[in-house]
């Protein structure tokens, strides 16, 4: 038996998906979940165990350690901000797109009546 479908529908949904695909990648690309659980963890810091030794050397590992969480913290939040607005971008971008989508069914009418009520656009 034949089914009658309209492709519209189909393809609306299609868009979605790719819609939220992008932005699952996006939000996998940037780590925003990690980057939050290891804010205040040491940036690329190749020895952060303890150190044994004299007072001194204790205190500028300590030092050392604290500076590299600093500036850790400061590159994750840096990161985290630009995700969310690459987020928030991509996130209206496709509420734009899926309006837009809605719209393209009507186009034609709206073309027709504008042709038969003799519109033309100007460029001046």
């Amino acid at each position: 038996m034949w089914a009658l479908s309209w492709w519209y529908g189909a393809g609306w949904k299609a868009q979605l998906k790719r819609f939220l695909e992008r932005l699952d990648s996006s939000y996998d690309y940037f780590s925003i979940g990690l980057l939050l659980r290891s804010l205040f963890a040491p940036f690329r810091q190749i020895s952060a165990g303890k150190v044994r030794g004299p007072i001194n050397i204790q205190i500028r590992a300590f030092a050392d350690r604290l500076i590299s969480r600093f500036i850790g913290a400061f590159v994750r939040l840096i990161l985290i901000v630009v995700g969310a607005a690459w987020l928030g971008i991509l996130a209206i971008g496709g509420v734009i797109y899926a309006l837009l989508w809605l719209v393209v069914p009507v186009l034609p009418l709206v073309g027709f009546i504008f042709m038969t009520a003799g519109w033309v656009p100007t460029w001046e």
